[in-house]
């Protein structure tokens, strides 16, 4: 099991710097979105090729980061339902769904996608509006998307069969980040209150 849990360590490594990566596409999109909503106010004209690139950027960032999401837990969950659940169940119902659901979709979004890819390439297929981009490159962004949906889908899954195993901590107890904030601010104005009411005395 040793080996798996090096592999997936891996995996993460791999979704951890893509997810930290594709946080600078966020900039760029909102940079040459505000961009061009200035020069077609002030000049009355526009750039179907900017246009293009604001949902390159923005499919890039939602399909790049699925892997991402998946390593920091922060999908969608019915949380009211699996919060009464004990962590092993919840694993059990992971596993069901990595196997029975999730895999079988990245293999079939990859295999229905890359044709799509390579004849965009092979064609050299452009937009179909005026100045707009080639298309491979938006293209290419689904399947590789989904292939590291699927690495971390793999890696979710060692981790999975670990814990259950007790070979490692339930990978899913992890820190809410709002509740900690909600918490950090309550010691503050607690520790303020105390401040001020020693100062009274």
């Amino acid at each position: 099991m040793k080996p798996l849990l090096k592999l997936s360590n891996g995996i993460d490594w791999i979704n951890e710097r893509v997810g930290h990566g594709i946080m600078w596409l966020i900039l760029a999109a909102v940079l040459i979105s505000a961009g061009n909503a200035i020069v077609r106010k002030l000049f009355q004209t526009s750039s179907n090729a900017l246009l293009e690139v604001q949902w390159y950027l923005f499919s890039a960032v939602f399909l790049l980061g699925a892997g991402y999401a998946f390593l920091k837990n922060v999908h969608v969950r019915i949380d009211f339902i699996s919060n009464h659940l004990s962590a092993r169940t919840r694993s059990w119902i992971d596993i069901v769904g990595i196997v029975v659901f999730l895999t079988p979709l990245c293999w079939l979004m990859i295999d229905l996608s890359w044709p799509l890819l390579v004849n965009a390439w092979q064609s050299g297929e452009m937009s179909q509006n005026a100045g707009g981009l080639i298309r491979w490159p938006v293209y290419a962004v689904l399947p590789l998307g989904m292939a590291l949906l699927l690495l971390q889908a793999a890696s979710e899954l060692i981790k999975r069969f670990a814990f259950l195993r007790g070979l490692i901590p339930d990978p899913l107890a992890h820190a809410d980040p709002e509740a900690e904030e909600l918490a950090r601010l309550e010691q503050i104005v607690a520790e303020s209150l105390q401040d001020k009411s020693g100062g009274k005395q």
